[in-house]
């Protein structure tokens, strides 16, 4: 589980095609990799990867063909620059929103410009993720947690400060660039339950008798303040 708040950038240092899929090398003396270990994850431009080595300042990550196939790292070269974040912890701020690493598309650039110190930039996305974007909600791209901050049919537009400009791969990212989607997760499991609900008519309405029923509750405790 991740956050969306980029530790640090790295640079693909290798990048080795082994029976169909990759394995890369990524080099960062800025992440800190001293409590990782191998198996960890590892958050690779909003992509969820595992740690199988690990050197001072070096991890190795295997890129299955179901990650090439869905990510931008289909075009990954050596010396590319992506952005970081280790998992977190149970006691770590939660400073962005919920992310899993699992990408669910790529959003292309429209346009940038300048908005004060900030710059507002547009996405275009693929029309069957268009529906999970709302303003205002949560959006991960390139691993870095956004607010939405208008929805047009399948565009979207956000706003980044100076700060992220400066820490992250947003800094040099150009119009026609592709880069990594997650959608909110609340939004998936929304749909999911809402899909299941409608294919099965027949079961019954969650209500408070059902929770009373099931001794999730007592009926007791549902009194208003001023009754006691």
């Amino acid at each position: 589980m991740f956050t969306g708040i980029i530790e640090a950038t790295g640079s693909i240092q290798s990048l080795e095609q082994l029976g169909g899929d990759v394995r890369a090398v990524i080099a960062s003396d800025a992440l800190g990799l001293e409590d990782v270990h191998l198996g960890d994850s590892i958050c690779v431009s909003g992509v969820c990867l595992t740690a199988i080595a690990i050197d001072k300042n070096t991890f190795t990550v295997d890129i299955s063909n179901e990650t090439l196939a869905l990510t931008s790292f289909a075009t990954l070269t050596e010396g590319a620059i992506v952005n970081l974040e280790k998992a977190m912890q149970p006691s770590s701020r939660f400073g962005g929103h919920i992310v899993s690493g699992h990408v669910d598309g790529l959003a292309e650039l429209v346009s940038r410009r300048s908005d004060g110190r900030s710059e507002r930039l547009l996405f275009k996305v693929p029309a069957g993720l268009k529906k999970y974007i709302a303003a205002k909600g949560s959006v991960c791209l390139e691993g870095i947690s956004l607010t939405v901050n208008e929805v047009n049919d399948d565009q979207f537009g956000i706003n980044i400060i100076p700060h992220t400009a400066q820490v992250t791969t947003f800094g040099e990212l150009k119009e026609g660039d592709k880069v990594n989607l997650e959608v909110d997760i609340v939004s998936r499991y929304l749909e999911s339950l809402l899909s299941a609900r409608e294919e099965d008519q027949e079961s019954p309405a969650l209500t408070f008798e059902k929770l009373v029923q099931s001794g999730f509750t007592d009926k007791n405790n549902n009194q208003d303040d001023s009754d006691k």
